[in-house]
């Protein structure tokens, strides 16, 4: 699995446990007109599958990560 912040990886995962690309974070803002985490884990899933301690690199939960897709996503709409 890649680690984005290490190196710079494809896919950029937001969501290691479920395995969601930043790309599709920003996909659901832009294309499908998410505006909020709670729209945007519905369309994509992330966070559906929590098992952050295992998966994420970072032993965290991606939430933070999450958001920062989403402002990035809305700041380009």
């Amino acid at each position: 699995m890649p680690i984005w912040f290490k190196k710079d990886a494809n896919p950029k995962y937001a969501c290691y446990c479920s395995k969601v690309t930043e790309e599709q974070v920003i996909n659901a803002v832009i294309k499908d007109g998410a505006n909020n985490m709670k729209e945007v884990l519905k369309i994509t899933g992330a966070m559906g599958n929590s098992q952050c301690q295992k998966k994420n690199p970072l032993g965290k939960c991606c939430h933070k990560i999450i958001q920062d897709a989403i402002d990035k996503g809305l700041s380009m709409k």
